[in-house]
C-alpha cells in the first residue's frame, strides 16, 4: 500500500503570503500554507484573518471555488 502524497505548502491556486477577499461577507485574509487535514489527509489552506488575526482551515477545494478572490498586491 502506498502512503498518500501530502500537500505541498505552497503548491495551491493561492500562494503564502497572498491576500485574499471574501466575496459574500467582504473579509480580508492571508494565506499562511496549504495542509492536510489529519484525519483525511485533504489539503486545506491555512489561513489569517487581517482584522482579528484569528486562524482558520478551509479544504482546498472550498477555497478555490470562488468564494475568494486573490487582491492584486
Amino acid at each position: 500500500m502506498s502512503k498518500p502524497k501530502m500537500a505541498d505548502p505552497d503548491a495551491g491556486l493561492f500562494k503564502p503570503g497572498a491576500k485574499l477577499k471574501h466575496i459574500k461577507t467582504g473579509g480580508f485574509y492571508k494565506v499562511l500554507l496549504l495542509a492536510n487535514i489529519e484525519a483525511t489527509l485533504e489539503p486545506a489552506y491555512v489561513y489569517e484573518s487581517l482584522q482579528s488575526h484569528d486562524f482558520w482551515v478551509r479544504p482546498q477545494a472550498e477555497m478555490e471555488d470562488g468564494r475568494f478572490e486573490l487582491i492584486e498586491q
